[in-house]
């Protein structure tokens, strides 16, 4: 059988790119992934009204030519664009998953994956709990093995710590790092554990400068950025999880485990994610992180295989 042939668009944010690649790789798909930025005027327009899409990305943006890929999967509102015009270079050919609301015409689409606090409904739509993800049941094996040496010496109860960042909505603050810091010291001592923080791309050296400092003396690591990052090893190995509010795909990630999952609060707010934290609440999937220790359990969302299944149905694929 051919291999068909995948890339994945995304504007290159962390969390896009983990939702395209991990539907890709439940599709049976290695995808090529593609970096996009655009420039004047495109990223003054909305994505609906674009011209001659293709010309739009920045010089210093992955190529978007020929040969077409068999499938396009993009996600974010600037990829969503360029996939309906590369299906449209191809003659058709090329069929177009969107990963998120894509704010255009959905019929442009063959299949739109959306979460259910988009609000988004139509023939086309896989409505899931959460966003898709990169977590499997391998990838957390193999994570457990690699980096279970490394926190051997952390008392059990074992919790991960998966900070963010600021963006457009949310801001993590030295104020709130000092308040975050503190919860976590009396999470640990209530708790008896210890705590494996990693930050991410959006942490700023400042914030985990304060994380470093008021945590000394806890029984703690703290991934400093350099070398392989420890994330699914701290998925795996930890028997809970606290997650900061900003990102959609980090709590999703961390849901699929399983595990308790604590949502920890910046500065200000997105209408969108506070809904979707809203429903996880309410699903008793997650709760509200304040320095207090429980434990729960829940069915976690396989929103990625079912997504996946749904797609290959639709496209006909065995």
């Amino acid at each position: 059988m051919t291999m068909r042939k995948c890339w994945v668009i995304t504007e290159g944010h962390a969390g896009m790119e983990a939702q395209g690649r991990g539907l890709a790789e439940a599709l049976g798909l290695t995808p090529e992934i593609k970096r996009v930025r655009v420039r004047l005027p495109w990223d003054w327009l909305p994505n609906r009204l674009w011209f001659r899409p293709l010309a739009a990305p920045t010089r210093d943006s992955d190529p978007l030519v020929p040969p077409w890929p068999d499938l396009v999967i993009s996600c974010g509102n600037v990829s969503a664009p360029l996939a309906v015009a590369i299906k449209r270079a191809s003659g058709g050919r090329t069929r177009i998953v969107h990963i998120q609301n894509p704010r255009m015409n959905l019929a442009a689409f063959d299949v739109v994956v959306v979460p259910r606090h988009d609000n988004v409904d139509g023939s086309n739509v896989i409505v899931t709990k959460a966003a898709v993800h990169a977590v499997t049941a391998a990838k957390l094996a193999a994570g457990a093995e690699r980096w279970r040496p490394v926190f051997a010496h952390l008392p059990r109860p074992l919790t991960a710590v998966l900070v963010g960042g600021s963006n457009r909505r949310h801001r993590l603050t030295p104020a709130i790092s000092r308040r975050l810091a503190d919860d976590l010291l009396r999470f640990a001592r209530v708790s008896g554990g210890g705590l494996a923080v990693t930050p991410s791309r959006r942490t700023d050296p400042g914030c985990v400068a304060i994380l470093r400092e008021r945590l000394a003396g806890a029984p703690v690591y703290i991934w400093d950025g350099t070398g392989e990052n420890p994330y699914f090893g701290m998925l795996a190995l930890a028997d809970s999880i606290i997650v900061t509010e900003d990102s959609v795909s980090m709590t999703s990630e961390a849901i699929a485990t399983g595990k308790p999952v604590y949502v920890a609060q910046l500065e200000g707010e997105s209408r969108r994610i506070r809904r979707f934290h809203e429903m996880l609440m309410a699903d008793g999937i997650t709760r509200r992180f304040d320095g207090s220790v429980a434990t729960w359990r829940y069915d976690p969302p396989d929103d990625t295989a079912r997504a996946a299944a749904k797609i290959r149905q639709r496209f006909g694929w065995s």
